[in-house]
C-alpha cells in the first residue's frame, strides 16, 4: 500500500508543474504581443517624425501607367511681371512664416505625444499591476493547497508506517 501514494503523488505534481508552466507561457507570449505592437506603434510614429511629411495623395496610389510611357511634363513658361522681385519677397515670406508654423506644430504635437505616452504607460502599468496581483493571489492559493496535499500524504503515509 505504500507504492499507492507514491504511483500518484509523482505524477499528480508533474501534472501541476506543467499545468503552471502552461500558464506561465500563455502569459509570456500574450506579454511579448503587446511588447511587439508596441514596437511597431512606436517605429511607424518615430518613422512620420522624421519625415515631417504625409505622403501626398500620388505617392500612395502610384501610377497605373509605367514612367517611360507618361507623357513628360511641358516646361514652364516664363513671362515678365512688372514687380515680381516684390512678389518673390512676399512669397519667401510666407514661406518663411508657414515652415515656422509648421515646425511649431511638430513641437507641440511631439510634446502631446509624449504627455499621451506617459499616460499610456502609466495606465498600462496599473493594468500591468492589477494582473500580477490576481495572479499571485490565486497563485498563493494553488501553493498552499498544494502544499496541504503533501502533508497530507506525508502524513498519511507516516499513519500507514506506525500501523
Amino acid at each position: 500500500m505504500r507504492r499507492s501514494s507514491l504511483r500518484w503523488t509523482i505524477p499528480t505534481l508533474l501534472a501541476l508543474q506543467l499545468t503552471l508552466l502552461w500558464v506561465q507561457g500563455a502569459q509570456l507570449y500574450r506579454q511579448n504581443q503587446v511588447l511587439q505592437g508596441l514596437r511597431e506603434d512606436i517605429q511607424a510614429l518615430s518613422e512620420y517624425l522624421q519625415d515631417g511629411k504625409m505622403p501626398t495623395q500620388d505617392q500612395e496610389e502610384g501610377s497605373v501607367v509605367p514612367a517611360r510611357y507618361q507623357a513628360s511634363n511641358p516646361p514652364p513658361r516664363r513671362i515678365a511681371v512688372l514687380g515680381a522681385e516684390e512678389e518673390q519677397d512676399a512669397a519667401a515670406k510666407e514661406l518663411k512664416a508657414t515652415r515656422d508654423s509648421a515646425q511649431k506644430a511638430v513641437k507641440d504635437a511631439r510634446e502631446v505625444q509624449s504627455k499621451l505616452s506617459i499616460e499610456e504607460n502609466i495606465r498600462k502599468a496599473d493594468e500591468n499591476r492589477k494582473v500580477n496581483a490576481a495572479t499571485t493571489s490565486w497563485q498563493r492559493w494553488v501553493y498552499g493547497a498544494l502544499a496541504c496535499v503533501v502533508l497530507g500524504l506525508i502524513a498519511r503515509a507516516v499513519f500507514r508506517r506506525n500501523a
